[in-house]
């Protein structure tokens, strides 16, 4: 089984599952915004972000968006969140007509919508056409052939395995998922939990802190899910505790990186200007934080995350501050 794959986005992630895509035997188009970069990219087949990452020959590369669009009758999205919008009313009308299958992960700011409802919304449409692909799977290791899973999740489960089966190798395995609310928010908040676990690790805090940041991160995911509508096994599964825990732990992760530099002193505006990258959970720590309270869910750890990023809380206060709150039952509602 083959498809029409068009990738909208050449971060490294993108350009990883473009790769996955053509040496699966699909055709594969690879779109990025800066004509500059689609060039470079082209011609020497190299990431500026992935050291000895190389393109597939077969994989097209354009800065074109409508040729790009043509190309695919599948369009993976996987650029950064906040921009998912203003890419697809750019498509306009030949949005219609298309499959999606998103890869980013994120909250909108100000409508609080996921990335699945930001698309549906944008382009017109219907939900049973488009997908979320999510899971602890960072492009560094994906491109190594390191073994990786995923979940495909669509209101659609005829959408949702099909789409299984086209991504599914030796080294990628794909699950089926029909929660797909439950699996956009465990992908996405999972990063503001990971920016906290950064600020740890850069204080100096050791093992017991982050099995406890990650225990109890999941609990606030979990609550949140929860009252949205989700299910809560879905936190049980890829997108809830694995995500989180390989955005909590492993070196590659960006909101991780940027917590600890913040953990070790500097401002967050210092840390990701060192960066150079996008670190999606700056972005969903302040949409959380209105999702939480529209739904009235407690979730101390994410809003303290939002007060040393936006309101200049030192992260030692931060912490004692969670440690010493009324002591209560354990349990995730």
């Amino acid at each position: 089984m083959t498809a029409a794959f068009t990738v909208l986005g050449a971060g490294t992630w993108g350009s990883v599952i473009a790769n996955h895509l053509s040496a699966a035997g699909h055709q594969t188009t690879l779109w990025h915004y800066r004509q500059a970069f689609a060039d470079e990219l082209a011609a020497s087949r190299k990431h500026p972000h992935l050291d000895d990452f190389v393109l597939h020959a077969d994989v097209a590369v354009t800065a074109d968006l409508a040729s790009a669009v043509a190309a695919g009758g599948i369009l993976m999205v996987a650029v950064p969140s906040q921009e998912v919008r203003s890419v697809i009313e750019q498509i306009g009308p030949a949005f219609a007509g298309h499959e999606v299958a998103n890869l980013s992960k994120g909250i909108e700011q100000g409508t609080l919508l996921r990335m699945s409802q930001v698309i549906a919304q944008a382009g017109g449409l219907p939900a049973e056409r488009i997908a979320s692909v999510y899971g602890p799977s960072h492009a560094e290791e994906v491109f190594k052939g390191v073994p990786t899973t995923l979940v495909a999740a669509s209101t659609n489960m005829d959408y949702a395995r099909r789409l299984q089966k086209l991504l599914s190798t030796s080294n990628l395995r794909v699950y089926a998922n029909d929660d797909i609310t439950g699996v956009e928010l465990g992908g996405s908040i999972k990063n503001v939990i990971a920016i906290a676990a950064g600020i740890c690790d850069g204080i100096g805090f050791g093992d017991n802190t982050m099995a406890g940041l990650l225990t109890r991160g999941l609990a606030e995911v979990t609550r949140l899910g929860i009252a949205l509508g989700a299910r809560l096994e879905t936190f049980a599964g890829l997108s809830g505790v694995g995500d989180l825990a390989v955005t909590i732990y492993s070196p590659y992760s960006r909101n991780r990186r940027l917590g600890i530099a913040i953990g070790q002193g500097r401002t967050a505006d210092e840390s990701m200007a060192e960066m150079g990258m996008v670190a999606e959970g700056v972005y969903t720590a302040r949409s959380v934080i209105d999702l939480a309270d529209r739904a009235g869910v407690e979730m101390p750890i994410c809003r303290e995350v939002h007060r040393v990023l936006f309101e200049g809380k030192p992260p030692q206060q931060a912490i004692s501050d969670l440690m010493t709150r009324d002591l209560r039952d354990e349990a995730l509602a």
